[in-house]
Order: structure tokens, then C-alpha cells, then sequence
């Protein structure tokens, strides 16, 4: 499974009347350009910004970075879990060439339903989600870290 994680760059940027702000930029986000008045608005501002990056992508039929995992950077801001399905059904249905319309088909469903699979502001179900990534032959695997006695 790949990481869910995208990396951060926070600068301090200090205005002439001597206020401060975080100027946030995204390596494998090259468009992405965003502050907070504070380090935790701009972490939280960054992550806003990635899904917004990953829906126009999606939208305009472009590649998406991979996310890394955490431990390969030093701030990183991690997907939802939904936004992660969404991003790994478009990364995956562009890489085995499964058009929205061989998706529909495979599925038996209407084209705006296959359409709302691809939209991270969506909120999809779960077993939605499963479904799709059962009609191009990939297992969604979770792990999940349990204790020994319940």
C-alpha cells in the first residue's frame, strides 16, 4: 500500500509592519501556494489545498503525485481516508487505461454515480468504494493494528 502522506514546506514570512505569517508550498504540488497566520492554520490550510489540487487534476485528467509515506519527510499532511480511495481508483483506473464509461459498464451503474467516485468533496460510501476497486481486479487492503485479546 502506498503512503497517504504528502509533504510540506513552511517559510516564516514576515510583513513590513512586522506581522508574521507561514508561506506553505507542496513539492509534488508545484501549483500549491497557501499561509496561516500560525504553523497549525497553515498545516491545516496545506491539507485543504492538496485536495483541492487533487480534485482540479482529476477534473482536467492529469497525473497525480504519489504520497509517501510519513517517514520520508519532515512535515507531511495526511489524506483522508475517502480522499485516498478516490485518488488511488483515478491513479489506477489511468494506469490500467479503464475510461469512466468501461468503469460505468463494469459496475451496471449511471454515469453520474461512477462520476461521484472521482469527486474528493463527495461523500461516497464506503461500500461504493469497494465496489469499484472490485470491477478493475484490485483488493482495497487495510491494516489495521489490533490487540491480542478483545
Amino acid at each position: 500500500m502506498m503512503g497517504r502522506f504528502y509533504e510540506l514546506k513552511f517559510d516564516m514570512d514576515t510583513a513590513e509592519d512586522g506581522s508574521t505569517s507561514w508561506l506553505v508550498t507542496v513539492p509534488a504540488f508545484p501549483e500549491i501556494t497557501t499561509f496561516g497566520d500560525d504553523k497549525s492554520q497553515a498545516f491545516n490550510q496545506g491539507g485543504r489545498a492538496i485536495e483541492e489540487a487533487i480534485s482540479a487534476r482529476i477534473a482536467n485528467g492529469d497525473d497525480i503525485p504519489h504520497p509517501l509515506d510519513k517517514d520520508e519527510m519532515q512535515w507531511g499532511v495526511e489524506l483522508p481516508l475517502m480522499s485516498y480511495f478516490k485518488c488511488a481508483l483515478y491513479m489506477l483506473c489511468r494506469a490500467n487505461d479503464i475510461s469512466r464509461a468501461e468503469l460505468q459498464r463494469r459496475l451496471g451503474w449511471h454515469r453520474e454515480q461512477v462520476d461521484r467516485l472521482f469527486r474528493i468533496d463527495h461523500k461516497s460510501q464506503l461500500d461504493q468504494i469497494e465496489a469499484a476497486f472490485k470491477a478493475i481486479d484490485v483488493p482495497i487492503s487495510v491494516d489495521i493494528p489490533l490487540p491480542e485479546a478483545a
